[in-house]
């Protein structure tokens, strides 16, 4: 088998929900049960770019993906897609404007993946305290002399120096695999991302993941009075813009049998890396502009 990493990058709120109410909101996003990370089904991944292959070579997408639905019993497709979970979760930040934040959960998590992938990280940056982060510029903190803080929405922390060098290594890796490109614009992203990366513990990650969400009312209007109509009023979250989420592929090699051709899993995973071209449309909410996403497999065409 042969495994690739998933990198997705939100251009726009990114909603891939459950379809069940939880308390006040009516379509609450999807989350890991014993965690309550957000993530994207890896099915959603899978249905999006199968949707892609599509209109090319049928052949290679009914490899990679399986037959059409009517047809499922003939065999499986080839390529496995994990669901995608939170790796950043961008912030309001009284200064900078935004921030990545993290924790050593989070990192962890993606090393798991980033193993199997061969996906080489350095060493991963431990918590910086309880009270405190661990930034890499200057770009969010506030205060001045040896007491300097960062502050997002109503939390604040001290920053601290503790795990800066490891943050550094990680955070100039991932850079450079979200943004690989050697243009100017994708060169601003990958400074854009160490600068703006923080780490904080992980028990106050837990209560950033369910504050920094979006949660946005929708109305239904009545044709002819032109107001919300009778029950018409939902709740709706959705993860913001510029979320970085984490997942990945695994493909293995194809025999030719059962209407399968003799393909390789490498060729398999450089086929649904081709598919990530543009923008990817993931979850729903497509026709309000929502779920637009660059999608990266490392090791994949660029």
């Amino acid at each position: 088998m042969t495994t690739r990493l998933a990198l997705i990058h939100a251009m726009s709120p990114l909603h891939a929900g459950t379809g069940q109410s939880v308390g006040a909101i009516d379509l609450p996003i999807a989350r890991e049960r014993p965690t309550g990370l957000p993530l994207i089904p890896g099915s959603s991944i899978k249905g999006a770019l199968r949707a892609r292959s599509s209109g090319r070579d049928k052949q290679l997408t009914k490899d990679a993906f399986g037959p059409e639905t009517a047809n499922a019993s003939e065999h499986s497709g080839a390529v496995q897609f994990s669901d995608a979970y939170l790796l950043l979760m961008p912030v309001r930040s009284i200064r900078g404007t935004f921030a990545w934040v993290t924790s050593p959960y989070l990192i962890r998590k993606l090393a798991r993946g980033a193993r199997e992938a061969r996906f080489a990280l350095a060493d991963l940056p431990g918590s910086p305290g309880a009270t405190n982060c661990c930034i890499l510029g200057e770009a969010l903190t506030v205060g001045a002399g040896s007491v300097r803080k960062v502050v997002f929405e109503d939390l604040d922390f001290i920053v601290s120096g503790e795990q800066k060098p490891r943050l550094q290594a990680f955070a100039t890796t991932l850079a450079g695999a979200l943004f690989p490109q050697s243009s100017p614009d994708w060169q601003e992203w990958r400074r854009s991302l160490v600068n703006h990366i923080c780490l904080i513990d992980d028990d106050l990650m837990s209560l950033v993941l369910e504050t920094a969400t979006e949660v946005t009312a929708h109305i239904r209007l009545d044709d002819d009075t032109k107001t919300v109509a009778q029950g018409a009023l939902w709740y709706q979250e959705s993860l913001p813009a510029e979320t970085i989420l984490v997942g990945i592929a695994v493909a293995s090699d194809v025999n030719a049998a059962n209407g399968r051709s003799q393909r390789s899993a490498g060729e398999l995973l450089n086929h649904v890396a081709s598919l990530t071209g543009g923008l990817v449309q993931l979850g729903g909410k497509a026709t309000v502009g929502q779920g637009s996403c660059f999608v990266r497999f490392s090791g994949g065409p660029s």
